[in-house]
């Protein structure tokens, strides 16, 4: 028996490569169940989040396997997937049960995704011997890595320190809500990691009202026209701006003329931006938090830095464990 997962994920694949192959929750297992049902794949696993489609196989043949999914899976754009065999395919797994591939290093709910694709795959029929024992085996790899390593704590990319500073002014950040004004790279991904930590409304302003609409359709948000983005100040709780204006967008004017519709609720504004989008003077306001870029990337550089021995941690305990599991064809 061999061991083999092909995917895409979000350092491969742009998202609109990604969003072709993803599978509804629903369908999990059934595609799992489809997989398996092919031949010379005798066991599947689908894994899919915004951020990855993931074919977890088990079969006499990783080529004949590989074969057989590309039958049943239109894999083109051949460019952007990844194929790892055995010992490899199996360490990637508990990587990704672990938060260790995520685009926030460390979250915490790709390991409920993980644990919903095998639950749907098994109930369908579609898991024996081989995956039960790996997944299994992933799931306590998991829970191991987050009580004995610190891998959580401290985020180490710009839009994960912003969510851990939003978290703290905010607590969980199940219903707040979010403008993004502009609509480039770091803001989506910026307004991404709040949403998949529980932020509910998301509005999205850019000159370009389409590309407005396409990031908005995206995050399950609304787009605002541009001149009708000050507005919204009232109702938002986090403000992401990352416009290509060579003069601050943001104003204190703006702030200040809703802070009394506000009830003067904590306001927190990401400036990702150069030049700056948001006038320094507003994090001067009282209920106002401000961060700028500089300060953001210091502190997930710093992050980071502490960061690199935990990763050296979770990656000896998920190959010991492993080495427990002694795997077909490992």
């Amino acid at each position: 028996m061999e061991l083999v997962c092909l995917g895409l994920n979000h350092r491969s694949a742009p998202v609109e490569v990604r969003e072709r192959f993803a599978v509804p929750p629903v369908r999990l297992g059934e595609k799992a169940r489809e997989l398996a049902e092919a031949q010379g794949i005798e066991e599947g696993v689908v894994l899919s989040t915004c951020n990855r489609t993931e074919f977890y196989l088990a079969g006499p043949s990783g080529d004949e396997m590989i074969a057989s999914l590309r039958r049943v899976v239109d894999t083109g754009a051949s460019d952007h997937w990844y194929e790892m065999r055995r010992l490899d395919a199996a360490r990637h797994l508990c990587r990704v049960a672990g938060g260790l591939d995520s685009m926030v290093l460390g979250e915490t709910e790709i390991f409920g995704q993980v644990k919903d694709a095998y639950r749907r795959a098994h109930a369908a029929g579609a898991t024996s011997g081989v995956l039960n024992r790996l997944f299994q085996r992933a799931f306590g790899i998991g829970k191991k890595i987050r009580t004995e390593t610190s891998i959580q704590e401290g985020a180490t990319s710009v839009a994960g320190t912003a969510v851990e500073l939003a978290e703290k002014i905010f607590g969980k950040l199940k219903g707040c809500r979010v403008i993004v004004i502009g609509a480039g790279e770091m803001s989506r991904q910026t307004a991404k990691a709040l949403v998949s930590r529980g932020a509910t409304s998301v509005f999205v302003t850019n000159r370009s009202f389409e590309r407005a609409e396409s990031l908005a359709e995206e995050m399950g948000g609304r787009a605002v026209r541009y001149d009708d983005w000050q507005a919204t100040l009232a109702g938002v709780d986090v403000v992401i701006s990352s416009t290509s204006a060579p003069h601050p967008v943001v104003k204190p004017f703006h702030v200040e003329a809703v802070r009394r519709v506000r009830k003067f609720r904590p306001l927190f504004l990401i400036d990702i931006a150069v030049p700056r989008d948001i006038d320094p003077e507003v994090g001067e306001i009282e209920e106002v938090y401000l961060y700028d870029i500089d300060t953001l990337e210091q502190l997930a550089a710093e992050a980071r830095g502490r960061r690199e021995r935990q990763i050296e941690d979770c990656a000896r305990i998920i190959d010991e464990e492993l080495e427990k599991l002694n795997l077909p064809g490992t």
